[in-house]
């Protein structure tokens, strides 16, 4: 159980709300809003040496508010906040007699919050705009739930992470389109390893910008400098993971300012991560439309 997952929130929900996240700050007054569902099952997983392990099927489900608001033109508030976090496995059966050895559990609380803020390096409405982010994992979800002490909805540990964001915006044809690359630091206390995250994404807007395809790649690398009660925690949300993943996302315009979206997220290669992709689903409300 030691070796089961890291979601990671911060490298692929964070950042999955369409012409949110990037280097582009929202203007004085105007906001972004997104009201999604999250989740991943997963019956295997990547060890630390980066092979596959099985393991029992498991979970993790985020009904999940994310929110930018332009607090000045270069200065953004960002809440990301998982409402309502499930975390759960399966009974653990016997591949010999068929029997329940240990029946499945799960716990349910709000999961742990970010709060950032992004400020624009560069002035408003520059061709190829940088920004720098500061975030603050709140350790508000609950942690070492379960007989086995293995369900939480937080890795319990308060984090800051400094993040460098720079993109620009070009057109193809007469489809407008935007590319944007990031690279951060996370520190993290209680013991665990320092990161660096890193990563990139390109969107294009078509049938007159009503539907939106964005593909993301992102990755996590960590410094394993963690502590060695740390390295042996068996929650959820691993210490020392690292991996690169994939993902794609969809985001159609009902409205000139409402629509949906749906994504998903994957990896390449992992250590201490779930062998398995996500799924998200979500509404939004785009003001600076």
């Amino acid at each position: 159980m030691k070796n089961l997952i890291n979601i990671f929130f911060a490298s692929t929900i964070f950042i999955s709300a369409s012409f949110a996240g990037g280097p582009w700050t929202q203007k004085k007054g105007i906001g972004y809003f997104k009201l999604s569902e999250w989740w991943i099952t997963y019956d295997k997983h990547y060890t630390d040496s980066g092979e596959l392990d099985p393991n029992i099927t498991s979970g993790i489900y985020n009904t999940s508010f994310y929110g930018e608001y332009g607090l000045s033109d270069r200065f953004t508030a960002i809440l990301y906040a998982p409402l309502f976090s499930r975390s759960l496995y399966n009974n653990e059966v016997s591949g010999t007699t068929g029997d329940t050895v240990q029946p499945g559990e799960a716990v349910n609380s709000i999961g742990d919050v970010d709060v950032s803020f992004k400020y624009g390096l560069t002035a408003s409405g520059a061709k190829f705009p940088i920004s720098a982010t500061l975030t603050l994992g709140l350790p508000t979800g609950i942690t070492g739930k379960g007989e086995r002490g293995t369900l939480q909805t937080g890795d319990g540990e308060f984090n800051q992470s400094i993040q460098i964001d720079a993109g620009t915006g070009f057109k193809i044809g007469k489809t407008n389109a935007y590319f944007s690359t990031f690279a951060g630091i996370n520190n993290r206390t209680n013991g665990f390893s320092e990161e660096f995250k890193y990563g990139g994404e390109v969107g294009a807007g078509l049938f007159n910008q009503k539907l939106w395809l964005i593909a993301r790649l992102n990755g996590v690398e960590s410094f394993n400098n963690g502590s060695e009660e740390s390295t042996g925690n068996t929650s959820i949300f691993a210490d020392r993971a690292e991996y690169t993943s994939y993902g794609l996302e969809a985001a159609f315009y009902i409205t000139k300012q409402f629509g949906i979206s749906a994504s998903f997220a994957s990896a390449f290669r992992g250590k201490i991560i779930a062998a398995a992709p996500s799924y998200s689903v979500g509404v939004f409300l785009d003001l600076s439309k």
